[in-house]
Protein backbone atom coordinates (compact mmCIF):
# COMPACT_ATOMS: atom_id res chain seq x y z
CA UNK A 1 0.00 0.00 0.00
CA UNK A 2 2.95 2.39 0.81
CA UNK A 3 4.53 1.67 -2.62
CA UNK A 4 0.91 2.90 -4.38
CA UNK A 5 0.91 5.90 -2.42
CA UNK A 6 4.17 6.52 -4.03
CA UNK A 7 3.81 5.87 -7.13
CA UNK A 8 0.52 8.15 -6.38
CA UNK A 9 2.97 10.89 -5.55
CA UNK A 10 5.22 10.69 -8.38
CA UNK A 11 2.53 10.30 -10.54
CA UNK A 12 0.87 13.41 -9.34
CA UNK A 13 3.69 15.63 -9.05
CA UNK A 14 5.03 14.10 -12.68
CA UNK A 15 1.55 15.05 -14.37
CA UNK A 16 0.96 18.13 -12.80
CA UNK A 17 4.30 19.42 -12.25
CA UNK A 18 4.63 21.66 -15.21
CA UNK A 19 2.27 24.41 -14.05
CA UNK A 20 4.68 25.59 -11.29
CA UNK A 21 6.75 27.39 -13.84
CA UNK A 22 3.52 29.44 -14.92
CA UNK A 23 3.35 33.10 -14.63
CA UNK A 24 0.79 34.07 -12.25
CA UNK A 25 -0.89 36.56 -14.47
CA UNK A 26 -4.78 37.46 -15.51
CA UNK A 27 -6.48 37.76 -18.79
CA UNK A 28 -8.07 41.24 -19.67
CA UNK A 29 -10.08 41.40 -22.92
CA UNK A 30 -9.94 44.48 -24.91
CA UNK A 31 -12.87 45.48 -27.00
CA UNK A 32 -11.77 44.43 -30.10
CA UNK A 33 -11.49 40.54 -28.72
CA UNK A 34 -7.57 40.69 -27.92
CA UNK A 35 -6.83 39.04 -25.20
CA UNK A 36 -3.50 39.38 -23.10
CA UNK A 37 -2.21 38.52 -19.47
CA UNK A 38 -0.75 41.26 -16.85
CA UNK A 39 1.00 40.16 -13.68
CA UNK A 40 -1.71 41.55 -11.06
CA UNK A 41 -2.29 38.10 -9.92
CA UNK A 42 -6.36 38.33 -10.10
CA UNK A 43 -8.95 36.82 -11.72
CA UNK A 44 -9.81 37.77 -15.36
CA UNK A 45 -11.17 41.25 -15.81
CA UNK A 46 -15.04 40.26 -15.88
CA UNK A 47 -17.09 43.62 -15.49
CA UNK A 48 -19.09 46.07 -17.91
CA UNK A 49 -16.94 49.00 -17.00
CA UNK A 50 -13.61 47.00 -17.99
CA UNK A 51 -15.03 46.74 -21.19
CA UNK A 52 -15.85 50.48 -21.18
CA UNK A 53 -12.74 51.20 -20.05
CA UNK A 54 -10.79 49.30 -23.01
CA UNK A 55 -12.82 51.37 -25.68
CA UNK A 56 -12.92 54.62 -24.04
CA UNK A 57 -10.19 55.54 -27.00
CA UNK A 58 -12.91 54.99 -29.80
CA UNK A 59 -16.23 56.84 -27.58
CA UNK A 60 -14.96 60.47 -29.36
CA UNK A 61 -16.09 58.71 -32.41
CA UNK A 62 -19.91 59.39 -32.32
CA UNK A 63 -19.46 62.23 -30.79
CA UNK A 64 -17.35 63.53 -33.93
CA UNK A 65 -19.87 62.64 -36.44
CA UNK A 66 -22.68 64.69 -34.51
CA UNK A 67 -20.34 67.93 -34.24
CA UNK A 68 -20.10 66.86 -38.27
CA UNK A 69 -23.32 67.11 -39.08
CA UNK A 70 -23.78 70.37 -36.64
CA UNK A 71 -21.00 72.08 -38.55
CA UNK A 72 -22.49 71.07 -42.24
CA UNK A 73 -26.37 72.24 -41.94
CA UNK A 74 -24.77 75.03 -39.88
CA UNK A 75 -22.43 76.46 -42.91
CA UNK A 76 -25.19 76.25 -45.40
CA UNK A 77 -27.60 77.36 -43.52
CA UNK A 78 -24.59 80.84 -42.87
CA UNK A 79 -24.45 80.34 -46.79
CA UNK A 80 -28.23 81.12 -47.19
CA UNK A 81 -28.10 83.68 -44.56
CA UNK A 82 -25.50 85.80 -46.66
CA UNK A 83 -27.34 85.30 -49.87
CA UNK A 84 -30.28 86.85 -48.44
CA UNK A 85 -28.90 89.67 -46.52
CA UNK A 86 -27.44 90.81 -50.34
CA UNK A 87 -31.30 91.54 -51.60
CA UNK A 88 -31.29 94.30 -48.52
CA UNK A 89 -34.10 93.17 -46.78
CA UNK A 90 -36.22 94.53 -43.68
CA UNK A 91 -35.29 93.86 -40.07
CA UNK A 92 -38.80 92.40 -40.02
CA UNK A 93 -38.04 90.03 -42.98
CA UNK A 94 -34.66 89.13 -41.43
CA UNK A 95 -36.46 88.45 -38.47
CA UNK A 96 -38.65 86.16 -40.65
CA UNK A 97 -35.49 84.03 -41.93
CA UNK A 98 -33.84 83.46 -39.13
CA UNK A 99 -37.13 82.21 -37.48
CA UNK A 100 -37.61 79.95 -40.32
CA UNK A 101 -33.96 78.97 -40.50
CA UNK A 102 -34.25 77.98 -36.71
CA UNK A 103 -37.09 75.96 -37.54
CA UNK A 104 -35.56 74.00 -39.85
CA UNK A 105 -32.40 73.81 -38.01
CA UNK A 106 -34.22 71.67 -35.39
CA UNK A 107 -36.50 69.60 -37.16
CA UNK A 108 -33.65 68.56 -39.69
CA UNK A 109 -31.33 67.61 -36.56
CA UNK A 110 -34.69 65.59 -35.75
CA UNK A 111 -34.63 64.02 -39.01
CA UNK A 112 -30.81 63.25 -38.82
CA UNK A 113 -30.77 61.50 -35.57
CA UNK A 114 -29.95 58.15 -35.72
CA UNK A 115 -32.93 56.61 -35.17
CA UNK A 116 -34.85 58.73 -36.83
CA UNK A 117 -36.32 56.28 -39.07
CA UNK A 118 -37.71 54.42 -36.82
CA UNK A 119 -40.18 56.85 -35.59
CA UNK A 120 -43.91 56.42 -35.82
CA UNK A 121 -45.31 57.16 -38.99
CA UNK A 122 -47.63 60.01 -36.98
CA UNK A 123 -44.61 62.28 -36.21
CA UNK A 124 -42.82 61.68 -39.38
CA UNK A 125 -45.61 62.91 -41.15
CA UNK A 126 -45.87 65.98 -39.01
CA UNK A 127 -42.31 66.75 -38.91
CA UNK A 128 -42.11 66.44 -42.98
CA UNK A 129 -45.75 68.40 -43.44
CA UNK A 130 -43.91 71.34 -41.47
CA UNK A 131 -40.73 71.28 -43.00
CA UNK A 132 -42.44 71.22 -46.49
CA UNK A 133 -44.34 73.95 -45.69
CA UNK A 134 -41.43 76.22 -44.33
CA UNK A 135 -39.35 75.57 -47.60
CA UNK A 136 -41.85 76.25 -49.40
CA UNK A 137 -44.07 79.31 -48.00
CA UNK A 138 -41.05 81.45 -47.65
CA UNK A 139 -40.34 80.88 -51.46
CA UNK A 140 -43.24 83.74 -52.34
CA UNK A 141 -41.11 86.16 -50.38
CA UNK A 142 -37.62 85.46 -51.28
CA UNK A 143 -37.46 83.81 -54.45
CA UNK A 144 -34.82 81.25 -55.39
CA UNK A 145 -32.74 82.80 -52.38
CA UNK A 146 -34.53 80.61 -50.21
CA UNK A 147 -34.60 77.67 -53.04
CA UNK A 148 -31.37 76.05 -50.65
CA UNK A 149 -33.81 74.86 -47.98
CA UNK A 150 -35.11 72.55 -50.53
CA UNK A 151 -31.67 70.78 -50.27
CA UNK A 152 -32.64 70.39 -46.92
CA UNK A 153 -36.27 68.82 -47.46
CA UNK A 154 -34.53 66.13 -50.10
CA UNK A 155 -32.40 64.75 -47.75
CA UNK A 156 -34.80 64.34 -44.52
CA UNK A 157 -36.91 62.39 -47.53
CA UNK A 158 -34.16 59.99 -47.89
CA UNK A 159 -33.33 59.46 -44.28
CA UNK A 160 -37.06 58.98 -43.03
CA UNK A 161 -39.19 57.07 -46.02
CA UNK A 162 -38.92 53.85 -47.64
CA UNK A 163 -36.48 54.29 -50.54
CA UNK A 164 -39.11 53.21 -52.94
CA UNK A 165 -40.62 56.53 -52.12
CA UNK A 166 -37.66 58.11 -51.43
CA UNK A 167 -35.74 58.54 -54.25
CA UNK A 168 -38.73 59.57 -56.91
CA UNK A 169 -39.52 61.65 -54.31
CA UNK A 170 -36.22 62.96 -53.75
CA UNK A 171 -35.69 63.81 -57.48
CA UNK A 172 -39.00 65.62 -57.81
CA UNK A 173 -37.64 67.79 -55.39
CA UNK A 174 -35.13 68.80 -57.68
CA UNK A 175 -37.21 68.74 -60.46
CA UNK A 176 -38.93 71.84 -58.71
CA UNK A 177 -36.64 74.02 -58.75
CA UNK A 178 -35.54 73.44 -62.99
CA UNK A 179 -38.55 73.20 -64.49
CA UNK A 180 -40.87 76.21 -63.01
CA UNK A 181 -38.16 78.63 -63.30
CA UNK A 182 -36.95 77.65 -66.88
CA UNK A 183 -40.47 77.93 -67.63
CA UNK A 184 -40.65 81.63 -65.93
CA UNK A 185 -37.01 83.00 -68.33
CA UNK A 186 -35.21 82.27 -65.85
CA UNK A 187 -31.32 81.86 -67.58
CA UNK A 188 -30.48 78.38 -67.88
CA UNK A 189 -27.58 78.67 -66.06
CA UNK A 190 -29.05 79.48 -63.20
CA UNK A 191 -31.45 76.85 -63.25
CA UNK A 192 -29.11 73.84 -63.67
CA UNK A 193 -27.07 75.57 -60.81
CA UNK A 194 -30.22 75.63 -58.21
CA UNK A 195 -31.40 71.80 -59.37
CA UNK A 196 -28.12 70.91 -58.58
CA UNK A 197 -27.51 72.66 -55.85
CA UNK A 198 -30.87 71.38 -53.65
CA UNK A 199 -29.67 67.44 -55.04
CA UNK A 200 -26.46 67.94 -53.98
CA UNK A 201 -27.68 69.15 -50.37
CA UNK A 202 -30.16 66.80 -50.06
CA UNK A 203 -27.12 63.88 -50.91
CA UNK A 204 -25.03 65.66 -48.41
CA UNK A 205 -27.37 65.79 -45.95
CA UNK A 206 -28.53 61.96 -46.12
CA UNK A 207 -25.23 61.06 -46.42
CA UNK A 208 -23.46 62.63 -43.42
CA UNK A 209 -26.54 61.23 -41.20
CA UNK A 210 -26.11 57.68 -42.43
CA UNK A 211 -22.25 57.99 -41.29
CA UNK A 212 -23.41 59.36 -38.29
CA UNK A 213 -25.58 55.91 -38.29
CA UNK A 214 -23.06 53.82 -39.54
CA UNK A 215 -20.11 55.06 -36.83
CA UNK A 216 -22.52 54.63 -34.14
CA UNK A 217 -23.35 51.36 -34.82
CA UNK A 218 -19.58 50.43 -35.62
CA UNK A 219 -19.06 51.37 -31.87
CA UNK A 220 -21.87 49.89 -30.33
CA UNK A 221 -21.06 46.83 -32.17
CA UNK A 222 -17.63 47.00 -30.59
CA UNK A 223 -18.64 47.18 -27.52
CA UNK A 224 -21.05 44.13 -28.22
CA UNK A 225 -18.27 42.44 -28.94
CA UNK A 226 -15.85 43.18 -26.02
CA UNK A 227 -18.50 41.87 -23.68
CA UNK A 228 -19.13 38.66 -26.01
CA UNK A 229 -15.10 38.19 -25.56
CA UNK A 230 -15.32 38.88 -21.95
CA UNK A 231 -18.40 35.86 -21.39
CA UNK A 232 -16.23 33.51 -23.61
CA UNK A 233 -13.25 34.15 -21.39
CA UNK A 234 -15.51 33.31 -18.09
CA UNK A 235 -16.79 30.30 -19.82
CA UNK A 236 -13.11 29.54 -20.67
CA UNK A 237 -11.99 30.21 -17.27
CA UNK A 238 -14.63 28.11 -16.11
CA UNK A 239 -14.24 25.08 -18.17
CA UNK A 240 -10.31 24.94 -17.35
CA UNK A 241 -11.21 25.45 -13.38
CA UNK A 242 -13.67 22.63 -13.73
CA UNK A 243 -11.13 20.27 -15.73
CA UNK A 244 -7.88 21.55 -13.44
CA UNK A 245 -9.99 21.07 -10.22
CA UNK A 246 -12.05 18.44 -10.68
CA UNK A 247 -9.86 15.90 -10.58
CA UNK A 248 -7.06 17.40 -7.84
CA UNK A 249 -10.13 18.24 -5.49
CA UNK A 250 -10.96 14.74 -5.99
CA UNK A 251 -7.98 12.99 -5.58
CA UNK A 252 -8.10 15.32 -2.38
CA UNK A 253 -11.23 13.90 -0.90
CA UNK A 254 -10.14 10.37 -1.73
CA UNK A 255 -7.02 10.97 0.59
CA UNK A 256 -8.89 12.72 3.41
CA UNK A 257 -11.10 9.73 3.72
CA UNK A 258 -8.22 7.76 3.75
CA UNK A 259 -6.56 10.00 6.83
CA UNK A 260 -9.91 9.84 8.66
CA UNK A 261 -9.79 6.19 8.43
CA UNK A 262 -6.22 5.49 9.59
CA UNK A 263 -5.80 8.78 12.23
CA UNK A 264 -6.49 6.13 14.75
CA UNK A 265 -5.30 3.13 13.50
CA UNK A 266 -2.28 4.39 12.20
CA UNK A 267 -1.04 7.54 12.48
CA UNK A 268 1.83 7.49 10.75
CA UNK A 269 0.70 6.34 7.82
CA UNK A 270 -1.89 9.11 7.97
CA UNK A 271 0.59 11.88 8.25
CA UNK A 272 2.29 10.47 5.17
CA UNK A 273 -1.05 10.86 3.52
CA UNK A 274 -1.66 14.68 4.70
CA UNK A 275 1.90 15.27 3.23
CA UNK A 276 0.55 14.06 -0.21
CA UNK A 277 -2.73 16.41 0.16
CA UNK A 278 -0.50 19.36 0.56
CA UNK A 279 1.41 18.13 -2.90
CA UNK A 280 -1.90 18.00 -4.22
CA UNK A 281 -3.51 21.22 -2.86
CA UNK A 282 -0.22 23.09 -3.78
CA UNK A 283 0.27 22.15 -7.00
CA UNK A 284 -3.73 22.41 -7.49
CA UNK A 285 -2.73 26.44 -6.61
CA UNK A 286 -0.18 26.16 -9.47
CA UNK A 287 -2.80 25.40 -12.06
CA UNK A 288 -5.30 27.62 -11.18
CA UNK A 289 -2.19 30.57 -12.03
CA UNK A 290 -1.88 28.80 -15.28
CA UNK A 291 -5.67 29.22 -16.20
CA UNK A 292 -5.03 32.81 -15.01
CA UNK A 293 -2.16 32.95 -17.62
CA UNK A 294 -4.47 31.55 -20.37
CA UNK A 295 -1.84 29.08 -21.88
CA UNK A 296 -1.75 25.53 -20.79
CA UNK A 297 -0.71 22.35 -21.97
CA UNK A 298 -1.42 18.46 -20.99
CA UNK A 299 0.16 15.52 -22.36
CA UNK A 300 -1.90 12.24 -22.57
CA UNK A 301 0.49 10.08 -22.31
CA UNK A 302 1.56 11.86 -18.37
CA UNK A 303 -2.23 11.85 -18.08
CA UNK A 304 -2.58 8.21 -18.38
CA UNK A 305 -0.13 7.05 -15.99
CA UNK A 306 -1.46 9.75 -13.51
CA UNK A 307 -4.95 7.76 -14.37
CA UNK A 308 -3.53 4.46 -13.62
CA UNK A 309 -1.67 5.91 -10.31
CA UNK A 310 -5.04 7.36 -8.84
CA UNK A 311 -7.50 4.52 -9.32
CA UNK A 312 -4.57 1.86 -8.51
CA UNK A 313 -4.81 3.81 -5.20
CA UNK A 314 -8.87 4.01 -5.13
CA UNK A 315 -8.25 0.06 -5.32
CA UNK A 316 -9.56 -0.62 -8.79
CA UNK A 317 -8.46 -2.80 -11.98
CA UNK A 318 -6.74 -0.74 -14.27
CA UNK A 319 -5.67 -2.18 -17.45
CA UNK A 320 -5.59 -0.89 -21.14
CA UNK A 321 -3.93 -0.52 -24.63
CA UNK A 322 -1.88 2.85 -24.96
CA UNK A 323 -0.67 3.13 -28.53
CA UNK A 324 -1.44 7.13 -29.28
CA UNK A 325 1.87 7.56 -31.04
CA UNK A 326 2.45 11.89 -31.90
CA UNK A 327 -0.66 14.07 -31.09
CA UNK A 328 -1.08 17.44 -31.99
CA UNK A 329 -0.21 19.39 -29.13
CA UNK A 330 -3.88 20.98 -29.15
CA UNK A 331 -5.62 17.59 -29.57
CA UNK A 332 -3.11 16.02 -27.05
CA UNK A 333 -4.17 18.53 -24.26
CA UNK A 334 -7.98 17.47 -25.18
CA UNK A 335 -7.73 14.24 -24.80
CA UNK A 336 -5.68 14.65 -21.86
CA UNK A 337 -8.66 16.98 -20.55
CA UNK A 338 -11.38 14.06 -21.55
CA UNK A 339 -8.79 11.09 -19.83
CA UNK A 340 -9.12 14.03 -16.61
CA UNK A 341 -12.64 14.38 -16.39
CA UNK A 342 -13.71 10.41 -17.20
CA UNK A 343 -11.06 9.79 -13.66
CA UNK A 344 -12.59 12.49 -11.94
CA UNK A 345 -16.20 11.40 -12.53
CA UNK A 346 -15.02 7.81 -11.75
CA UNK A 347 -13.52 8.81 -8.85
CA UNK A 348 -16.22 10.76 -7.52
CA UNK A 349 -19.80 8.99 -8.97
CA UNK A 350 -18.94 5.50 -9.55
CA UNK A 351 -18.58 2.39 -7.66
CA UNK A 352 -16.14 0.99 -9.57
CA UNK A 353 -13.80 -1.90 -9.26
CA UNK A 354 -12.52 -1.87 -12.89
CA UNK A 355 -11.73 0.25 -15.50
CA UNK A 356 -10.16 -0.19 -18.98
CA UNK A 357 -8.46 3.27 -20.40
CA UNK A 358 -7.45 2.62 -24.21
CA UNK A 359 -5.60 5.30 -26.85
CA UNK A 360 -5.24 4.09 -29.99
CA UNK A 361 -4.27 5.86 -33.31
CA UNK A 362 -6.61 4.46 -36.19
CA UNK A 363 -5.14 5.67 -39.38
CA UNK A 364 -5.25 9.97 -38.99
CA UNK A 365 -7.52 9.63 -35.99
CA UNK A 366 -6.79 8.59 -32.07
CA UNK A 367 -9.65 7.22 -30.11
CA UNK A 368 -9.63 7.70 -26.34
CA UNK A 369 -11.81 5.24 -24.40
CA UNK A 370 -12.49 4.84 -20.79
CA UNK A 371 -14.49 2.09 -19.20
CA UNK A 372 -15.21 1.07 -15.86
CA UNK A 373 -17.93 -0.90 -14.16
CA UNK A 374 -18.56 1.58 -11.38
CA UNK A 375 -22.57 2.31 -13.04
CA UNK A 376 -25.05 3.07 -10.72
CA UNK A 377 -28.66 3.33 -12.27
CA UNK A 378 -30.83 6.37 -11.78
CA UNK A 379 -27.91 7.79 -10.15
CA UNK A 380 -28.03 11.69 -10.39
CA UNK A 381 -25.53 14.58 -9.38
CA UNK A 382 -28.04 16.05 -6.52
CA UNK A 383 -25.15 19.03 -5.89
CA UNK A 384 -26.22 22.31 -6.92
CA UNK A 385 -22.62 22.42 -7.98
CA UNK A 386 -22.26 19.00 -10.01
CA UNK A 387 -20.71 21.06 -12.70
CA UNK A 388 -21.06 20.27 -16.71
CA UNK A 389 -17.95 18.52 -17.78
CA UNK A 390 -19.01 16.38 -19.93
CA UNK A 391 -20.49 19.21 -21.99
CA UNK A 392 -17.06 21.13 -21.80
CA UNK A 393 -15.24 17.86 -23.11
CA UNK A 394 -17.64 18.17 -26.26
CA UNK A 395 -17.09 21.61 -26.84
CA UNK A 396 -13.43 21.02 -26.67
CA UNK A 397 -13.37 18.21 -28.56
CA UNK A 398 -15.57 19.86 -31.63
CA UNK A 399 -12.98 22.99 -31.54
CA UNK A 400 -10.14 20.53 -32.89
CA UNK A 401 -12.47 18.44 -34.95
CA UNK A 402 -13.23 15.78 -32.88
CA UNK A 403 -16.33 14.27 -30.91
CA UNK A 404 -17.43 12.46 -28.28
CA UNK A 405 -19.54 9.59 -27.40
CA UNK A 406 -20.75 7.66 -23.61
CA UNK A 407 -23.07 4.27 -23.98
CA UNK A 408 -24.32 3.43 -20.41
CA UNK A 409 -25.49 -0.18 -19.72
CA UNK A 410 -26.74 -1.78 -16.77
CA UNK A 411 -22.56 -3.14 -15.85
CA UNK A 412 -20.62 -0.66 -17.84
CA UNK A 413 -20.20 3.13 -18.33
CA UNK A 414 -17.97 3.51 -21.83
CA UNK A 415 -16.95 7.45 -22.69
CA UNK A 416 -15.19 7.64 -25.91
CA UNK A 417 -13.32 10.63 -27.64
CA UNK A 418 -12.20 10.98 -30.74
CA UNK A 419 -10.05 13.32 -32.94
CA UNK A 420 -7.76 14.07 -35.60
CA UNK A 421 -3.79 12.93 -34.68
CA UNK A 422 -3.09 16.12 -36.35
CA UNK A 423 -5.69 19.40 -35.89
CA UNK A 424 -8.31 19.47 -38.41
CA UNK A 425 -7.18 21.34 -40.97
CA UNK A 426 -3.79 21.66 -40.00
Amino acid sequence: MQGERETVHAGLTDHQGRSSAAAEGVVHVAADGGVTATDDGGVPGTTDSAVRATAAGTVPGPRLAAAVVHAALLCYFLITTLNMLKGGPSATEVTVVLACMGAIYGIQLLHSAPHAARTSARRKTLTLGAQVLLTYLPLAAFGLYWGAMAGFLAGSILLLLPARWAWPLYGLVGMGFVIPPYLDGTELVHVIYMGQTTLLTGLVTFGLARLRQVILMLHETREELGRMAVTTERLRFARDLHDLLGYSLSAITLKGELVHRLIAKAPDRAAAEVGEILVISRQALADVRVVASGYRTLSLADEIRAARAGLAAAGMQVRGDVRPGPLDPDVDTVLATVLREAVTNILRHSSATYCRIDAVREGVRVRLTVTNDGVRPGYRDASPHGGSGLGNLELRLRAVGGSLTREDTSETFVLSAEAPAGRAGG
